[in-house]
């Protein structure tokens, strides 16, 4: 028997508990089994998603044909999937059990999938608990105290072990002593009053677990870094020093990770894309390594960041400031007319930014026609050009670009919010995200051709049945709902296309955009649906992305001719890496989200009695759910519509 297949069948015994590597070894009991053997079975069946790792115990991904295990995702309304790289498991809120977000669950499958269906099922078994804890508000029911889960995705609530000092309103945490239905948690901590801003904000980072410390060692490792680019490091390195380069960010950006060149010979773009060399002071296991790996990223709060590595990197050595020399990792391409890359080279160097320009400083020049200097006018000109070039053959090849305006926060000084700014997408960040995107394909393309394994960023084909919960929805706007029955890019397309005109346009680009499967990282597929892509990576932020470093890695790697790796063994640990920071990043845009709720509502509290035009976002059976222009949401109930019979 196949030694993989010898693990898949110990794994499969009813007897087996997700267990560490390490004892899985023993538990084969096979004396003459060579440790690297076993490892390397290990990371293939983990690339062929057979097996799975969580919390660096081992899973089986498919116990048999009607069993799966993976972890529970749960939605806000009540149901939820269980993630499998099989395909993601649907279960419904009467079918999810005692399970709540992030357990390690089993799953038998109930609905078998048909074609571009996803498989629907009951959770069975609750394998691992993801927490110990519980975070809300306390509220004082028939002389009992209860903790109400801040959690929206968490639908139980927990009695309260008596504790004098908390009190109605208080924000907790608490250690969960017995999990629902009938739960029961003892007090740990007193947060504070509900009604805090400071209290809500911090209740949000406990929720989605984002560290806010660094380990000491970390620490001492950020402070040993030099100040500044020194000339031993430049050697070897191509030198684009005297290049007219800039970097093109929002105003309240401070970390600056990609800049930009561009100059035109002929009929030919001479675009060059230089990237942070983060890797160059983040050696591979160091302390601020395993730190960066396990933030996975950096979380960008209404209030604060906290960012994936600490400022001595992240706004000093690494960001791209003006007038300083800097490391990174340059992407060149030269690109014809009809915005195909003819040509490219991948380089280590260095550079010295000219100009920190924000996106309303050059949506500025680009309209008005002033700018700061020749060099300038001709790189923007240039620029937006070719943008248009490049966004026009991404659409020409069934790439998505969706309309949405992002609400931005003012706050003053105490962080008390006084404003709501909408932001959309302007010529200024269209050519920032045009040649970022253009630069991460020409990494993937690159690597993959050379089979070089890396992470990618995978964002799979929607379900067959993705646009029938919006039908009505649609139907109710006069758009022809024959039109859904393929589910491709151009039904995507012909969607935005419809909705681009109307003033609710944001409302059906928002409820499209929530029909489709959520992007994530993998190692062993690599297809982008919303671009139309079949490679697609990140390789343009690795200051605030951890899958970025990772292929700068790699590409570093490459360039140096290295191939004396194990290909299976490192797909088998960047999948792992893969999974985890899938994870952080869905924490990280959840709490970022709720932030902005957090400060949104508080807002508006000053804003009560004002008359405000919405769209109506929703309708049940109790009211209507609304959304103004500055993107505050809220509910009409039905006992306020007074005026007739609804």
């Amino acid at each position: 028997m196949q030694l993989s297949s010898k693990i898949t069948k110990l794994l499969r015994k009813d007897s087996y508990v997700p267990t560490s590597a390490e004892q899985v070894y023993k538990q084969l009991k096979e004396p003459h089994l060579a440790r690297a053997q076993f490892q390397k079975a290990l990371d293939i069946l983990e690339a062929e998603g057979r097996i799975q790792l969580a919390n660096k115990k081992i899973v089986i991904s498919q116990k048999s044909s009607n069993v799966y295990q993976g972890r529970f995702a749960a939605n806000t309304k009540g149901f939820g999937f269980v993630i499998n790289p099989g395909g993601d498991i649907y279960v419904r809120s009467d079918k999810v059990g005692s399970a709540i977000n992030g357990d390690l669950v089993e799953v038998s499958i109930d609905k078998k999938a048909r074609s571009g269906r996803r498989l629907s099922g009951k959770i069975t078994k609750i394998i691992e608990r993801s927490t110990t804890k519980a975070i809300g508000r306390v509220e004082t029911r028939d002389s009992s105290k209860w903790l109400i889960p801040s959690d929206r995705r968490m639908h139980n609530i927990f009695l309260l072990e008596d504790s004098a000092e908390v009190k109605n309103g208080h924000m907790i945490v608490a250690e969960i002593i017995k999990y629902p239905p009938k739960g029961r948690v003892r007090l740990l901590e007193i947060l504070g009053d509900e009604k805090s801003l400071d209290v809500e904000i911090e209740v949000i980072i406990r929720e989605h677990d984002l560290r806010t410390k660094w380990p000491e060692e970390a620490t001492q490792q950020a402070k040993a870094l030099p100040s500044k680019v020194e000339s031993r490091d430049i050697t070897g390195r191509k030198d684009y020093r005297d290049d007219y380069v800039v970097t093109i960010d929002g105003l309240d950006a401070k970390d600056f990770d990609d800049a930009v060149s561009l100059v035109k010979k002929g009929d030919k773009y001479h675009l060059a894309v230089h990237i942070a060399d983060v890797g160059a002071y983040v050696p591979d296991g160091s302390a601020l390594d395993e730190e960066a790996l396990l933030r996975g990223n950096s979380t960008y709060l209404v209030d604060r960041v906290l960012p994936m590595f600490p400022i001595e990197l992240s706004n000093e050595l690494a960001s791209l400031n003006p007038d300083v020399d800097r490391l990174v990792l340059s992407v060149e391409s030269i690109i014809n007319e009809q915005g195909e890359v003819e040509s490219f080279e991948l380089n280590e160097g260095v550079i010295k930014s000219r100009a920190r320009l924000t996106y309303s400083d050059v949506d500025e020049s680009l309209e008005s026609g002033k700018y700061k200097n020749a060099q300038q006018q001709e790189m923007l000109q240039l620029l937006l050009g070719l943008q248009k070039k490049l966004e026009k053959k991404r659409l020409e090849n069934g790439s998505l670009v969706f309309e949405s305006i992002e609400p931005k926060v003012i706050l003053d000084d105490n962080n008390k919010p006084i404003d709501i700014e909408m932001r959309q997408r302007t010529d200024a960040t269209a050519i920032i995200e045009e040649v970022m995107i253009l630069t991460n394909v020409v990494v993937a393309k690159y690597m993959s051709k050379r089979k070089y394994p890396i992470i990618c960023r995978l964002h799979e084909e929607p379900a067959e049945d993705a646009l029938s919960e919006i039908e009505g929805l649609l139907r109710s706007f006069d758009y022809p709902v024959e039109e859904l029955k393929k589910v491709d890019h151009k039904t995507y397309q012909n969607l935005i296309k419809f909705a681009h005109n109307r003033d609710d346009k944001l409302l059906i680009n928002s409820v499209v955009i929530r029909s489709m499967q959520k992007a994530k990282y993998s190692a062993t597929k690599r297809s982008h649906f919303g671009l139309a892509l079949k490679h697609y990576c990140h390789f343009t932020s690795p200051i605030r992305r951890y899958a970025d470093l990772v292929v700068h890695r790699q590409v570093k790697r490459m360039l140096a001719n290295d191939f004396d790796f194990d290909k299976d063994e490192v797909t088998g640990k960047y999948q792992e890496i893969a999974d985890n920071i899938s994870l952080t990043e869905t924490e990280s845009v959840a709490a970022e989200r709720e932030s902005k709720e957090v400060m949104i509502a508080s807002f508006m509290k000053d804003r009560i009695g004002e008359e405000f035009e919405a769209i109506i976002t929703g309708i049940t059976s109790f009211g209507l759910f609304v959304q103004i222009p500055n993107s505050a949401e809220g509910l009409v109930h039905i006992t306020n519509l007074k005026d007739d019979y609804y």
